[in-house]
């Protein structure tokens, strides 16, 4: 082989490593900077802050969404390949797809556009009692029982598992912890067949109970029918239902997200805040009002992205604030936004900053980094504390996500939502 077919060879060679890197970094980027899906308010020219790779083409294939940047393409482009912000406008309501390709050619990505009519929600920012029933009497744990001789067993050790929810037990359903205590004792001893639901699957499970030292019959097991807490109403909708949180509710002791049948809503009075400060978040405490006057709502979900359901006219009258505008991610940029809280005893605004933005965070709760720079509200509670996630975030005159955690070492800082993620539940 001569030289110059040597050089010839060793160029190829970097010509199509350079162009598998090349794909390479583009799909990673495409992957975790450009979301999977996108809105768009009908009629209405969306500006999206996410520039595309070189050689990435954006392409549309629907004429029911057009696309242009920030430097005026004409209307009517289909195909669009810029290193500016991506604009889109959508010609009337659907769902549309949006395909992203290298060099043309490569199908890299798809993006669901759904175009949708302007909506509007009423911000609230109202702390609330929460009382959620599980679906089956949920395990927490196994534990050790003294039987009738004085020896320590542990019967449901490697049988049940955390996590776990008993339906039933010899066929008979379980609505609370009586039941389950009830039904055991009735087994006389004698192996009872449990009804678990462990992952989404339905599986059937023999246990034989222990006679314990207080001559009850016990499974070895610590569980749990409900769970209770104070938290933050986000908004409430035109229809009346509501978005609370923007995380989901897990069990204290498993950490798991609670698989709930029911739940409500509530008075509660906060009695008092813990001021947050590094390496140790700060808390409100309340107490809630349980009775038939002071519900305020159901409770039908508790996702990831917060406990979602309906309020009632008791709350609907108590609301102080305004329908406004739901801004989109692409709404949502850097720099000055507002909370709105209820923790000093009135609903007001504070001022916050949006330091970072992630229009394709893989967790759909922790897409905005925000910092507290109110002073007010530096002073009453040190910034985020527990109580206040689905306290709402309003930026430009739009309600555009919500609180969700608060930063462990700093307690000025936290994670918000994006609204949108609240409302397609």
């Amino acid at each position: 082989m001569t030289r110059k077919e040597r050089l010839h060879k060793i160029l190829v060679g970097i010509f199509w490593v350079s162009l598998f890197f090349t794909g390479a970094l583009a799909w990673i980027y495409m992957q975790h900077a450009v979301p999977d899906r996108l809105n768009l308010v009908v009629s209405e020219e969306e500006i999206f802050h996410f520039s595309l790779p070189p050689g990435v083409t954006l392409e549309s294939e629907s004429e029911e969404v057009v696309l242009g940047n920030a430097s005026n393409i004409p209307a009517g482009k289909v195909r669009l390949q810029a290193a500016e912000p991506v604009s889109m406008y959508g010609a009337s309501e659907g769902s549309y797809q949006v395909g992203m390709k290298l060099f043309g050619i490569i199908r890299m990505k798809d993006i669901q556009v759904d175009v949708v009519d302007g909506m509007y929600a009423v911000p609230c920012g109202t702390p609330v009692g929460i009382y959620l029933k599980s679906k089956g009497i949920m395990v927490i744990g196994t534990g050790e029982i003294v039987n009738d001789a004085g020896n320590v067993v542990e019967p449901a050790f490697g049988i049940l598992k955390s996590g776990d929810y008993i339906e039933k037990v010899n066929g008979q359903e379980m609505n609370d912890k009586n039941d389950l205590i009830s039904a055991v004792n009735a087994c006389n001893g004698n192996a009872v067949q449990l009804e678990v639901r462990r992952g989404g699957e339905i599986m059937k499970i023999d246990l034989n109970p222990v006679h314990a030292e207080d001559g009850t019959y016990k499974l070895g097991a610590w569980v749990r029918d409900d769970t209770q807490g104070i938290g933050t109403v986000t908004y409430v909708d035109l229809n009346g239902s509501f978005g609370a949180l923007g995380h989901g509710i897990s069990d204290s002791d498993t950490g798991m997200l609670v698989d709930i049948e029911d739940g409500e809503l509530y008075e509660t009075q906060i009695l008092g805040i813990e001021k947050g400060a590094s390496g140790k978040p700060g808390v409100m405490s309340g107490v809630i009002y349980y009775g038939k006057g002071t519900k305020l709502g159901e409770v039908a979900a508790n996702t990831d992205e917060g406990i979602f359901g309906t309020v009632n006219e008791k709350f609907k009258e108590a609301i102080q604030s305004q329908a406004i505008p739901v801004g989109f991610r692409q709404d949502v940029h850097k720099g000055q936004a507002f909370i709105r809280s209820d923790v000093s005893g009135e609903v007001k605004d504070y001022e916050i900053e949006i330091q970072k933005v992630d229009y394709s965070s893989l967790q759909k709760n922790k897409g905005m980094v925000i910092q507290v720079t109110d002073e007010e509200l530096l002073q009453l509670t040190g910034g985020i504390v527990q109580g206040m996630s689905g306290s709402p975030i309003i930026q430009d005159g739009k309600l555009i996500g919500a609180v969700t955690h608060v930063f462990i070492q700093d307690s000025t800082k936290g994670y918000g939502i994006f609204i949108e993620n609240m409302l397609s539940h």
